[in-house]
């Protein structure tokens, strides 16, 4: 059993779609391969056959690797009310509306509950795949974080951190981030992934030369930019996609995330991901 868990230098950076490419590539491999994530925010969600409620991230998750979606993927949904409140949903069951004030104070609670979660399906898969939420240099949160570093500690998991190059600041985003963390947490990072990039590759290859000196770890992906039909759980995003209009069938998704497993495939170190995942 091993696990790997994908960070992000921001919200939007490509987490939730690296996760599934691997979900869906280790599949591939013939690995029963779980997705996680112990605490995601979004106001886009999916009801399982079981009528509980995760984040529709996970449910992509769930069936790029050959899955039904279940709740043990997203322990912790949060759904947005206002800026302050939000629905809390804790195991797939509605637990009422909760403020971020008094959702900070259960969180010594909800982490026996998400260590309990992820030993289960640990114990039952080849390969667990976490995302984290946000940044971990969120250093206002760090103290009881339960969905970055905190969660991998739980798991004992090393950390791919992933950015997304088309915003710009892609550079100033990864060693900020990196610097920002404890010692402990910045050796969990393994390595670095720009995600959408645009262009000749060979621009890039002294920036990141270094930006690897300077923080020692490497690179080891660089994704293009992908046009995906697959549905976006961030509200950073902003382009209307077929997919969310209920219209898209389950083979056009099948195509979707071979699609996008190909190419993160292709421009991705496997080695190095396979040898962090312990395969």
């Amino acid at each position: 059993m091993g696990a790997i868990m994908v960070q992000g230098t921001t919200s939007s950076a490509g987490k939730s779609i690296l996760c599934t490419a691997l979900c869906r590539i280790f599949k591939q491999d013939g690995m029963k391969v779980y997705p996680f994530k112990s605490q995601n925010m979004s106001s886009k969600y999916h009801k399982t056959k079981d009528g509980k409620i995760i984040a529709i991230a996970q449910a992509l998750q769930a069936w790029a690797a050959g899955l039904e979606p279940h709740e043990n993927m997203n322990p912790i949904l949060l759904i947005p009310n206002s800026d302050l409140s939000s629905m809390l949903i804790i195991n797939g069951e509605d637990s009422g509306e909760t403020t971020s004030v008094d959702y900070f104070k259960n969180k010594a609670v909800l982490r026996e509950m998400i260590t309990e979660r992820y030993k289960e399906v640990e114990s039952l898969n080849d390969l667990v795949i976490i995302e984290g939420a946000g940044s971990p240099a969120e250093i206002n949160l760090s103290k009881d974080d339960i969905v970055n570093m905190g969660m991998a500690r739980i798991a004992d998991a090393p950390v791919l951190l992933v950015t997304d190059i088309d915003r710009g600041g892609s550079f100033a985003a990864v060693y900020g981030t990196v610097m920002l963390l404890e010692n402990e947490d910045r050796r969990r990072i393994k390595g670095i992934v720009f995600n959408k990039f645009r262009g000749d590759r060979s621009l890039l290859e002294p920036g990141i030369e270094m930006l690897e000196k300077l923080i020692d770890i490497p690179v080891v992906g660089i994704i293009p930019y992908i046009d995906l039909n697959i549905a976006d759980e961030d509200t950073l995003t902003d382009k209307t996609k077929k997919c969310e209009d209920g219209s898209q069938t389950r083979d056009e998704l099948e195509e979707e995330l071979e699609k996008l497993a190909e190419v993160v495939r292709a421009n991705i170190d496997m080695d190095i991901i396979c040898k962090l995942a312990g395969i």
